[in-house]
C-alpha cells in the first residue's frame, strides 16, 4: 500500500497503515509544484530584506531581534537544539512515525516554505524505517509540539538518537544504516519542522482509531451481559430510538438486537416488563460515546488537513502571514472530550458486571459460582474494575482547562492537548480490561442457564472466549483469564468473528437515514 501526501486528504486509517503496518508515503506533482511557489517566495522575501519571523528574526520573545541572512542556517539549527528538551518515556514508536507523516503532510499543503529535499527525507525516514527517540513529557500543545518534534527534526540532519530495525542508536548512524542522507537546514526550515501540533495529532489519530474497536468490542460486552441477564429486548426495538433520532444511540440499538438474535436464553425470560437503567438504557449511555467518537474524528481529519504552521507564505498571492494555526486548542479539547466518553463505556461495563455477580440482581449463583463459601468466584475481578474505573473518572479531568504562561508571556495561552492524549491512552488501556472482566463474567453466566444457546453474535464471542478460559468450578488465578481475554480484546480477535457472523457492526456515521440534529427550522 502506498499513501501519497497532497496536504488535503490523509486519513486517520491512512496514517495507521503508514505508522503500524509499514506503508509507504509518496508526495503528490501537484504538492510539490504548490511547494516550490511557496518555497520561491520565501526567497524572495529573503533577497529584499523584508522581515520575516523565524526566517530573518529570532523566534518567540526573540522575533524582535533581526537575523541576517547568512546566520539563518545556524538560526535553524540552534531553533532545534534549543528546543530539544523534553523529558520522561520514550514515545511508542507508532505514534513518531504518525507524527512524521502528519508533518510531511503539513509540508506537502504547501505554505510553509520549505524546500522540497526536505520533504524528501522526512519521507524516506518513514519509508526506510528511521523512528527518531522522543521523549513523551515537555511539549504545551501551543507553539506546535516544539520539544518533541524538535527530537525529530534532531534525527532529520544527522544527530539526536533514533530506533533502526527495533535497535536504539545515534540518530547518524540510523541515517546511515538505513541509507537515508541527513537534510541540511536553510531559511524557515528548523522551525518548518516542529512549529505545529502533529505529535498529539499523531496520537489522537491513533486514539481514534483503538477507541472505535473499542466501542464496538463494548456493544459485544454488552450484548453478552444482557443475553446472560434475560433483558426485556423491547427496550432496543426501532421505534423506541427513531423517536430520539441520536445516531449513536441508534446505531448502539440496531447492533444489540442483531447480537442477541435467537438467543434461546433471552427467549427462557419471564415476568418482568422492564430492566435496570444499566441494562435498559444500555443505547442511551453508550451512544453518546459512538457520537462523540464522530466529532473528535471530524476534528483530528481537519487538523491532519490543515496548514498547521507559523508563518505561512502564500506563494500566489504573494503574501506571508505570523499568525497562530500552531495553537492546540482544537485537539485539546476534543480529546478531552474522548476521554469522557471512554471512561464511561467503562463505567457502564463495571455495572454490568456488578448486576452479573450480584445473586440478587441476576437470579443466578452468587460470584457466579457454585459452593459459595468455600468458592469466591469472580468476586474480586469486580474490585480490580472497580479500581480502573475509579482512575478512569481522574484521567478524565480535562487538560485544556489549565494554561501556564511562558516565553516571557509571548505564549501566554497553552493548550496542554499533549497531557489529554497521554490520559486518554492510558483510559484506553483501563477500558479494555474492564470489558474483559466483563465478557468473562457473562460468559460464566450463560453456564448457568441449562444448555440453553447464547445469541447469534453473543454464542460466536462465548465460543471464542471458551478457546482460551474454561468455565469456572472451582477458584483459580484470574489474572491470567483477565489477560487472555483483554488481548483477545485488543488484537479484535472476538470482534472480527463475531462481525464474520452478524456483519459488521454500525457506528454513529452509519446511521445516514437519521438526520445529524433534530431542531426545528
Amino acid at each position: 500500500m502506498e499513501v501519497v501526501l497532497d496536504g488535503n486528504s490523509l486519513s486517520i486509517e491512512q496514517i495507521c497503515a503508514v505508522a503500524r503496518r509499514g506503508a509507504k508515503a509518496t508526495v503528490s506533482p501537484d504538492a510539490r509544484a504548490k511547494m516550490q511557489r511557496s518555497r520561491d517566495f520565501i526567497e524572495r522575501c529573503v533577497a529584499e530584506g523584508t522581515a520575516v519571523y523565524g526566517v530573518t528574526t529570532g523566534i518567540g520573545e526573540f522575533a524582535r531581534i533581526k537575523i541576517s541572512p547568512e546566520q539563518s542556517a545556524e538560526l535553524q539549527r540552534r531553533i532545534i537544539y534549543s528546543h530539544s528538551a523534553g523529558t520522561g518515556d520514550p514515545q511508542p514508536e507508532d505514534v513518531v512515525r504518525a507524527a512524521m507523516l502528519l508533518r510531511a503532510n503539513v509540508l506537502a499543503k504547501g505554505y510553509s516554505g520549505v524546500r522540497l529535499g526536505l520533504l524528501d527525507t522526512v519521507l524516506e525516514m518513514i519509508n526506510k524505517g528511521v523512528v527518531p527517540y522522543v521523549n513523551e513529557k515537555g511539549s504545551l500543545g501551543t507553539s506546535g509540539d516544539l520539544s518533541p518534534l524538535s527530537q525529530f527534526a534532531e534525527v532529520a540532519i544527522g544527530e539526536g538518537r533514533a530506533y533502526y530495525k527495533g535497535e536504539r542508536m545515534s540518530g547518524a548512524d540510523a541515517m546511515k544504516r538505513a541509507g537515508v542522507k541527513p537534510t541540511d537546514l536553510t531559511y524557515k526550515e528548523g522551525l518548518g519542522l516542529i512549529n505545529g501540533s502533529q505529535m498529539m495529532t499523531a496520537g489522537a489519530g491513533l486514539l481514534i482509531y483503538d477507541a472505535e474497536r473499542i466501542l464496538k468490542n463494548a456493544l459485544i460486552a454488552s450484548a453478552m451481559t444482557l443475553d446472560a441477564l434475560r433483558a426485556v429486548e423491547r427496550a432496543f426495538h426501532a421505534p423506541v430510538h427513531r423517536v430520539r433520532p441520536y445516531r449513536g444511540q441508534n446505531a448502539v440499538a440496531s447492533n444489540l438486537l442483531r447480537l442477541f438474535a435467537d438467543s434461546e436464553v433471552m427467549a427462557h425470560r419471564t415476568g418482568r416488563v422492564q430492566d435496570g437503567y444499566s441494562m435498559r438504557c444500555t443505547p442511551q449511555v453508550l451512544g453518546p460515546s459512538f457520537d462523540t467518537l464522530e466529532h473528535v474524528r471530524g476534528v483530528v481529519n481537519t487538523e491532519v488537513n490543515s496548514a498547521v504552521d507559523n508563518p505561512l507564505f502564500f506563494g500566489e498571492e504573494g503574501e506571508y502571514y505570523a499568525a497562530g494555526n500552531f495553537h492546540g486548542q482544537s485537539i485539546a479539547l476534543a480529546v478531552d472530550f474522548l476521554c469522557i466518553a471512554m471512561s464511561e463505556v467503562a463505567n457502564l461495563s463495571e455495572r454490568h458486571t456488578n448486576r452479573l455477580l450480584n445473586p440478587v440482581l441476576s437470579g443466578l449463583p452468587d460470584f457466579l459460582v457454585e459452593g459459595k463459601g468455600l468458592n469466591s468466584g469472580l468476586m474480586v475481578s469486580q474490585y480490580t474494575a472497580a479500581a480502573l474505573v475509579s482512575e478512569n473518572k481522574v484521567l478524565s479531568h480535562p487538560a485544556s482547562v489549565d494554561s501556564i504562561s511562558v516565553s516571557a508571556d509571548q505564549e501566554d495561552h497553552v493548550s496542554m492537548g499533549p497531557i489529554a492524549v497521554r490520559k486518554c491512552t492510558e483510559i484506553l488501556k483501563n477500558v479494555r480490561t474492564v470489558l474483559a472482566i466483563e465478557m468473562m463474567a457473562a460468559a460464566q453466566a450463560f453456564e448457568f442457564h441449562e444448555g440453553r444457546r447464547p445469541g447469534k453474535g453473543t454464542g460466536v464471542a462465548y465460543d471464542l472466549i471458551r478457546t482460551k478460559v474454561p468455565r469456572l468450578v472451582d477458584d483459580r488465578v484470574l489474572y491470567y483469564d483477565i489477560e487472555n481475554i483483554r488481548q483477545m480484546l485488543e488484537d479484535c480477535t472476538i470482534l472480527n468473528a463475531v462481525e464474520a457472523e452478524v456483519g459488521p457492526l454500525l457506528l454513529a456515521r452509519d446511521m445516514k437515514d437519521l438526520p445529524r440534529a433534530n431542531v426545528p427550522a
